[in-house]
């Protein structure tokens, strides 16, 4: 059987060891997920098994010429080819294979039946022939066209440019690839990161029916427990197994926390009390030997840690202020950019107290009815009506929260935490992923995924009582989720969200709403009747079939992508006009408030008003120009992706 074997291989890097005598057998049959803390070495382990890294020791065994395709969690980018191009590399391994039997083919033709080399020469030619068929190279243009249109990608997209395509979707042309290539073992890194919902479901039913073995890295509990029935742990640079799906792994590893938990409270009472004795006796000289019995003691003694995967922190946010019975209401909603329609006549009306999911395919038009009912895009046609003292609160991964940048991660948030949430404000950014020293990270040096944890966070400290949340998991592990999940399900207001985490979706929606062909459609049920109503549409199967065209509208349709293109254009020269007046803007901003700090201005208070109130002028251009900019960069991902 195919399979790579690891024994004792250990990776440090600086003085800090990542994994530590691991031992792991992965084969053909594997159906494993890696889990373990951020940073604790999930990335590094595939990337040795891979062998993009190579490990400080140990010993990598590969049987039977094993094939590993590695897929990353981020940074992949393809150049300068058409998608189909780079697609068909998933079968390049193939090329010295089809060279050979091509070869083996050209030798029969000067060779008799009498000939002894004619038997080993058939029976070569043979085996080659079962490598093709059984890796689908004969059936490539079928397998790659299920491949693109089961990740999203339609039939006009194969035909453009990878450079063409956003850092999300060069992540799916990756993922596509090796898919396509049928390895033994297939490692996959937060393989989901990048795909909506459509796009997992299609990936999970792939997967089920994988040939080949694989390893998971993955925050989506339904897309785990539908595949794996192993789970690895990674705590401390050492490797724990489990059998069964992620559900059984959280339930044992729940028994097993209670005893930890158990053992680590006796731990820190035994040390409390060491540490008392010591502290009491120090200058005893007659208890100088019991003393320092406890100094070592303590030196050597092995502290009990506790898993940030296991740790159960449990919260709960402000209550909202109390609105009236109904939320929020849409009469004859149409938006459209330029002459092309996003959706049209959209009508809904909301209650205090739902929970509504927003669904459908990528291009719908979710985030754009999020941004239209919070009041952040108010180029639509209808109306949009909110109940009495309704109070919004909007969070979208793009749009990152105005932090202080000269502030901590703790000091950004002191700033906007309630009085009596601050004990426990440690607790909530560890459940946001910064834990110890983060903490005091600068908001500055943030990256975009920290920022939009960090606004997600700051949104749910002053909860509002209408939250519009587009995709609010995006960045956080599973841990995390349940503890977003189960603040939100105890949350008394009104909710609009979007997600593309099925479990998330299934334990808090209370209606589904689905934008669909340009219209809004209405599901009264939760998200599994959703499933049931919507069960056997196969929608992503038709995106990349050729649509029925009429004839006399070839013209048409010419004449309307040559509008889109020029409108393409037009945006994009504006978006970048845009762009560099925000950093000319901020670039103003900082030399006034630069202005402000020096003794000769602040000490004259007219100096000082003036230049203020230049600040605000500047602040008020940059809210202005922020918010055009959304609306542009809207309009241009829209037009991009229909």
């Amino acid at each position: 059987m195919r399979q790579v074997q690891l024994t004792g291989v250990s990776i440090a890097f600086g003085d800090r060891q990542i994994l530590d005598s691991v031992n792991l057998h992965l084969s053909c049959r594997s159906r494993t997920a890696l889990t373990g803390a951020n940073g604790s070495g999930k990335s590094t382990l595939m990337k040795i098994i891979s062998g993009e890294t190579k490990p400080d020791s140990g010993t990598i065994t590969q049987k039977d010429g094993i094939r590993i395709s590695y897929l990353p969690q981020s940074g992949v980018v393809h150049l300068d080819t058409t998608l189909r191009e780079e697609v068909e590399e998933a079968f390049s391994y193939l090329d010295s294979i089809t060279r050979n039997k091509a070869e083996l083919e050209q030798s029969l033709q000067g060779v008799t039946q009498e000939d002894p080399e004619v038997s080993a020469i058939i029976e070569k030619r043979h085996e080659l022939e079962e490598i093709l068929i059984r890796s689908g190279y004969y059936t490539r243009e079928t397998e790659i066209q299920k491949v693109l249109s089961g990740l999203g990608f339609t039939r006009e997209d194969v035909s453009k440019r990878t450079r063409e395509f956003s850092g999300g979707w060069q992540m799916r042309i990756a993922l596509a690839k090796v898919l396509l290539e049928k390895p033994d073992i297939l490692l996959l890194d937060e393989p989901t990161n990048y795909l909506d919902i459509e796009a997992r479901e299609w990936l999970t039913r792939f997967i089920s029916t994988y040939d080949g073995g694989f390893l998971i890295v993955s925050h989506d509990r339904h897309f785990l427990d539908s595949l794996v029935d192993e789970i690895m742990e990674i705590f401390h640079g050492r490797i724990k197994q489990y059998r069964g799906n992620f559900s059984a792994y959280e339930c044992y590893r729940k028994t097993e926390l209670e005893t930890l938990l158990r053992r680590y409270e006796r731990q820190q009472n035994e040390i409390e009390k060491t540490e008392q004795f010591i502290q009491r006796f120090r200058s005893n000289a007659s208890k100088a030997a019991l003393v320092q019995s406890r100094i070592t003691w303590l030196k050597k003694c092995k502290r009990i840690e506790i898993p940030e995967t296991l740790k159960r922190i449990h919260f709960s946010f402000p209550p909202p202020p109390h609105s009236g019975r109904r939320t929020v209401s849409a009469s004859n909603l149409t938006k459209r950019y330029g002459t092309t329609p996003v959706f049209t006549d959209v009508q809904f009306s909301v209650d205090r107290g739902e929970k509504i999911v927003l669904t459908g395919v990528n291009g719908a038009g979710k985030s754009t009815l999020l941004r239209i009912i919070a009041g952040r895009d108010r180029d639509f046609e209808g109306t949009i009506e909110y109940g009495k003292d309704v109070d919004v609160g909007y969070f979208a991964v793009e749009n990152e929260g105005a932090f202080n940048p000269e502030h901590t991660i703790i000091q950004a948030l002191e700033e906007h935490c309630p009085t009596g949430l601050i004990p426990t404000l440690r607790n909530m950014l560890g459940a946001f992923l910064f834990r110890n020293d983060d903490i005091y990270k600068t908001t500055g040096v943030l990256s975009g995924g920290e920022k939009s944890r960090l606004s997600l966070l700051k949104l749910l400290l002053h909860p509002a009582n209408l939250l519009i949340l587009d995709e609010p998991t995006n960045h956080l592990d599973i841990h995390s989720k349940d503890i977003l999940l189960n603040a939100l399900q105890h949350y008394s207001g009104t909710i609009f969200f979007v997600s593309h985490d099925r479990y998330f979706i299934q334990q808090l929606a209370t209606r589904v709403f689905r934008m669909h062909n340009g219209s809004l459609q209405v599901f009264h049920g939760d998200y599994d009747f959703y499933l049931w109503k919507t069960a056997g549409e196969g929608d992503r199967e038709r995106r990349y079939e050729t649509p029925p065209v009429k004839t006399g509208d070839g013209k048409k349709k010419r004449d309307e992508e040559k509008q889109k293109r020029n409108r393409i254009r037009k945006l994009e020269q504006k978006e970048q006009d845009i762009l560099e007046q925000l950093e000319e803007g901020e670039k103003a901003k900082q030399a006034l408030e630069g202005l402000l700090q020096l003794p000769e201005q602040y000490s004259d208070p007219e100096k000082a008003k003036k230049i203020v109130d230049s600040i605000k002028a500047v602040e008020k251009k940059l809210h202005h120009l922020s918010e055009t900019w959304e609306s542009v960069s809207a309009e241009l991902h829209y037009l991009s992706r229909s």
